[in-house]
């Protein structure tokens, strides 16, 4: 059979929660008892005939309890649960128009009554013969004298095809939302866009920057060798691009030899590019199709948005959005006491990777998430991609650049 890879879409089915109070006798009064109900996914899709392989995650919101479940050979599952507020991925294998095929999905709902059921349709997950994000490193390191150093930090982008890749004009961007956070904006949809609040561009006409298969290209947020700054930190000098710098007080210094990056949004002051050191956003590396490029993007990709603030009010916020037509790679980043939603289309990601386990961990700092060697192919290695971080990705990984940049041969 010929393989190729689908996505399961987000279907979100919003009901209301609530607590409930048992008093049944003098003794137990005013104890809290948990009901129960049962959720029932059924799964659909076009031209599909047979689901091989489904690994289904839910997780409870408030609790963070979690409920994983491997399913073969059915469209449907029941699961006894208490009544709360759902999170649910889906990531697995389906047979359609005698083709294997790759699934991802994610949805949502909440369970209050004895009997809720979610159903959940499959559509095409597109993949693109482009750069894959291979690593991002954005924990930072400690100094000799255990001081924040906040620096040396990159994104590792790979060519993982047989032929050669123009890095000219990528764009790579950060989202608006985190993954620890819910704001449940209106309006917002992942199936078709990605909201950013920081884009940059790679310099370059079309051909300058050549990627030969097998190797890659380093951006890297100051590209010095921190090593003389502190010796816990990576030498960056011989990145390919690096951050601009133009706020004062980072101290940075712009390597004349390497070129920058030029930054056409950022929500911070000096229109900085700066990496969350916790990992809770998603990052996404996409190209310009015929007929964009900065000026229509700034233009015409605005997105407003609103969202209940936690004083009862209404906020209204501006950002952009990217299409998801343009994307050709993203990964979503969290932790795992704090994980609440993955933040792209399940076409570009359908789970998540970390560094450290709790928020604020102190062992998150000198570690990345690195992409799995899946295997070799004439000397240089083959990256996983499944469009699924949470099979994807290594968490809590010794960053490939610790010992410099060294590219293969």
């Amino acid at each position: 059979m010929k393989k190729r890879v689908l996505l399961l879409s987000l279907v979100a089915i919003m009901t209301t929660t609530f607590t409930v109070t048992s008093c049944s006798s003098d003794d137990d009064f005013g104890a809290t008892a948990t009901q129960n109900g049962v959720l029932t996914l059924n799964f659909s899709g076009e031209n599909i005939t047979s689901y091989q392989t489904l690994d289904i995650e839910i997780k409870e919101v408030n609790t963070g309890a979690i409920n994983k479940k491997t399913i073969q050979n059915t469209s449907a599952f029941s699961f006894p649960l208490p009544y709360g507020s759902y999170k649910i991925s889906v990531n697995g294998i389906v047979i359609a128009s005698n083709e294997e095929l790759q699934a991802g999905a994610s949805a949502q709902t909440d369970l209050t009554s004895p009997v809720t059921n979610l159903t959940i349709p499959l559509i095409i997950k597109r993949f693109h013969d482009d750069f894959i994000i291979e690593e991002v490193f954005f924990t930072g390191v400690k100094t000799t004298d255990n001081k924040n150093y906040n620096s040396s930090r990159y994104f590792k982008l790979t060519n993982n095809t047989n032929k050669i890749l123009y890095a000219d004009r990528l764009i790579l961007a950060q989202s608006e939302f985190l993954t620890t956070d819910d704001k449940n904006p209106t309006p917002y949809n992942t199936n078709l866009a990605f909201p950013v609040k920081g884009v940059m561009v790679l310099p370059g006409a079309g051909t300058d920057y050549p990627i030969k298969p097998g190797d890659f290209l380093v951006i890297a947020d100051n590209a010095i060798n921190h090593k003389q700054n502190t010796s816990t930190a990576y030498d960056l000098h011989n990145a390919n691009f690096e951050f601009p710098s133009t706020n004062p007080t980072l101290g940075q210094v712009d390597n004349p030899d390497v070129p920058n990056v030029k930054v056409i949004y950022s929500q911070m002051t000096y229109n900085m590019f700066f990496l969350h050191n916790r990992g809770f956003e998603s990052y996404v590396i996409a190209r310009f199709p015929v007929g964009e490029n900065e000026t229509t993007f700034l233009t015409g990709r605005k997105y407003d948005y609103t969202y209940l603030n936690s004083a009862g009010g209404i906020t209204s916020k501006s950002a952009y959005s990217i299409p998801n037509s343009w994307i050709i790679d993203g990964v979503n980043n969290s932790i795992p006491t704090k994980f609440i939603h993955t933040l792209t289309s399940a076409s570009i990601d359908g789970g998540w990777t970390s560094v450290g386990t709790i928020d604020n961990d102190a062992a998150r700092y000198g570690k990345s998430v690195r992409r799995k060697v899946s295997g070799t192919e004439n000397g240089k290695n083959i990256y996983m991609d499944t469009n699924n971080s949470s099979n994807d990705f290594v968490k809590d990984s010794e960053p490939s650049l610790k010992n410099g940049i060294v590219h293969p041969q």
